[in-house]
């Protein structure tokens, strides 16, 4: 059974309690929105007196955030040493490291503002590491990985089918004996064996479809139910 139609069964299977949790949450929310309504324009009301100071306060603030997202570079340039750069890319799933080279401070700073979406610091050790993030799959998650379930019932990325208990990263713990309860055997099956992921979209569909398994997401279900 694809991956893909899941959903379409765990609909089916547990129509009954969510249609009971929403109708109970929306009639709350409703509840706390028009309470919080009432506090909130209050606030307001009082925040627009003082106008002046909240502005004066906001460009504090403004001032601040870029110093403190700064500081290491700062730090850096005093020393004028030599450092090692480490570039760590990464992806939605899997991560990817260079080493960039040996780089003087005001080397590091332009290449920092070239880049202004990365994120930098400095190491214990000296060194420099440079955080990238990039939506996508890294070369081992596009060639080689599949998500399984390990030996302790949690929800696993392996390097290769589950069995050789290659784990690149844990997700979280699965609800086993609801997963046997709920899905065909054969989607079982195919958990146990891997499921290969070749893209973002494939990646994020799997992790959706098992999340509603997850052991945290079980127990709120069942206090729920208790209430």
């Amino acid at each position: 059974m694809n991956i893909f139609h899941i959903k379409k069964i765990l609909k089916s299977r547990w129509r009954r309690w969510r249609r009971a949790i929403w109708t109970v949450g929306a009639c709350t929310l409703v509840a706390i929105m028009a309470w919080l309504g009432l506090l909130l324009s209050d606030q307001m009301e009082r925040l627009m007196e003082k106008e002046p100071l909240a502005v004066e306060t906001f460009g504090k603030l403004q001032a601040v955030i870029p110093v403190a997202a700064e500081e290491w570079l700062n730090d850096l340039e005093k020393t004028n040493q030599t450092r090692i750069v480490h570039l760590n890319k990464i992806y939605t799933c899997g991560t990817e490291s260079e080493v960039l080279g040996i780089m003087r401070p005001d080397e590091i700073a332009k290449l920092m503002k070239s880049h202004p979406e990365w994120e930098g610091r400095l190491g214990s050790g000296g060194d420099v590491w440079i955080d990238e993030r990039i939506n996508g799959l890294s070369d081992i998650c596009r060639t080689r990985g599949y998500i399984g379930i390990d030996s302790k019932g949690n929800l696993t990325l392996f390097d290769g089918p589950p069995k050789k208990e290659k784990v690149i990263r844990t997700f979280f713990q699965l609800d086993v004996e609801m997963m046997e309860s709920a899905l065909p055997a054969d989607v079982l099956k195919q958990l146990r064996e891997g499921i290969r992921v070749q893209d973002v979209e494939e990646y994020n569909s799997v992790l959706s479809t098992f999340s509603d398994f997850a052991i945290e997401q079980s127990e709120k279900v069942m206090q729920q139910n208790d209430h």
